[in-house]
C-alpha cells in the first residue's frame, strides 16, 4: 500500500470516530416530564457577592416556580376543554401582533415625530378650544411662608411678605431656607388639595373663610405663624387659565402629532403593498 493510501485511510478512520462520538449534551439541573431545565438557565441567577446559603436558596426557588409552572401548563391543558384553549391561543397570537406592531409603530414615532411646539400652536389651541378646559375644581395662586414665632427677624419677614417688592428677592433668597415651609411664587395655579396639604388650618368646612381673593392670612399655630396671601381664585367649572393648561395643551398637540404619523404611516404601507401586489382582495 502505497505512502498517499495510507494517510487517506487514516483521514477516515480519525473523522468516522469524531463522527460517531456523541454530542455533548446540556448539562440539565431539573426535569418536569419532557421538558428539561438547563445549567445555562441559571446563569445570572445570583448577583455577585451573594452568599453561598442565599445563592442556593435563590437558586432553588428558582427551580421550584419552573417545576410548578411547567406542571401547571400541563395540568391547564389536560382539564381546560379545547374550545376555550383555542380562545386562549387565538389571545395570545392577537397579543402578540399587538406587542410587535405597537412597539414597531413606537419606534418609527420616536424617530420621526416633531416634538417642538410653538407658543403660538399652544395658544390658538387654547382660544380655539376653550370650552374643553373648564376646571374640575377650585384653582388658587398664592404665596405663603410658615415662620417660627421666636425668629430674631419676624416682623421684617411679616412686614416684607405682605409688601412685597421684585427689589426683595435676594431678600427672601437669604431667608427662605430659615422657614419651616414655604412657597413664594404666587404665578403658579394650584389645586385645592394641595393648600390642605400645604397649609392645614384650611379645611373642606371652612375654606370659604380663607380661600378669597386678595386675602391676607395670618394664623399662628403653637411654635409657628403661617403668613399668607390669595392673590387670585378660579372656581370649579370655570375656563382654566392659559398657564395652567399650557402643558397639556403641548402634550395633546405632540400626540395627535403621533397619531396622525401613524395613520398616514399605516396607509403608505397598506398602498405600497397593493402597488407591489403583496396585498389584495379577492371579489
Amino acid at each position: 500500500m502505497n505512502k498517499p493510501t495510507v494517510i487517506i485511510l487514516l483521514y477516515f478512520v480519525f473523522t468516522s470516530c469524531s463522527y460517531f462520538k456523541p454530542e455533548e449534551k446540556p448539562e440539565a439541573v431539573a426535569r418536569v416530564g419532557e421538558s428539561y431545565l438547563y445549567k445555562s438557565d441559571l446563569v445570572d441567577l445570583v448577583s455577585e457577592g451573594t452568599s453561598k446559603e442565599d445563592s442556593i436558596t435563590i437558586v432553588r426557588n428558582f427551580i421550584d416556580r419552573w417545576a410548578t409552572q411547567k406542571l401547571l401548563i400541563k395540568a391547564a391543558e389536560i382539564n381546560i376543554d379545547k374550545e376555550q384553549q383555542e380562545v386562549f391561543d387565538k389571545l395570545i397570537q392577537q397579543y402578540k401582533v399587538d406587542l410587535y406592531t405597537k412597539a414597531y409603530l413606537e419606534e418609527i414615532v420616536k424617530r420621526e415625530v416633531d416634538t417642538l411646539v410653538s407658543e403660538n400652536e399652544i395658544t390658538t389651541y387654547y382660544q380655539e378650544n376653550r370650552e374643553n378646559f373648564r376646571t374640575n375644581g377650585t384653582l388658587i395662586r398664592l404665596r405663603y411662608i410658615n415662620l417660627p414665632k421666636d425668629h430674631p427677624k419676624f416682623d421684617l419677614i411679616k412686614s416684607k411678605f405682605f409688601d412685597t417688592k421684585k427689589s426683595d428677592q435676594a431678600f427672601w433668597e437669604t431667608y427662605q431656607l430659615q422657614f419651616k415651609s414655604s412657597a413664594l411664587n404666587d404665578s403658579v395655579w394650584v389645586e385645592m388639595n394641595q393648600i390642605y396639604r400645604k397649609l392645614p388650618f384650611i379645611t373642606p368646612e371652612n375654606r370659604e373663610e380663607f380661600i378669597v381673593e386678595g386675602k391676607s392670612i395670618q394664623q399662628p399655630d403653637s411654635l409657628t405663624v403661617y403668613f399668607v396671601k390669595i392673590r387670585n381664585v378660579i372656581d370649579k367649572n370655570e375656563i382654566s387659565p392659559f398657564d395652567y393648561v399650557k402643558p397639556t395643551i403641548k402634550e395633546l398637540i405632540i400626540n395627535k402629532r403621533k397619531l396622525d404619523l401613524i395613520k398616514k404611516f399605516e396607509k403608505e404601507i397598506t398602498d405600497d403593498a397593493i402597488k407591489n401586489n403583496k396585498y389584495e382582495i379577492y371579489q
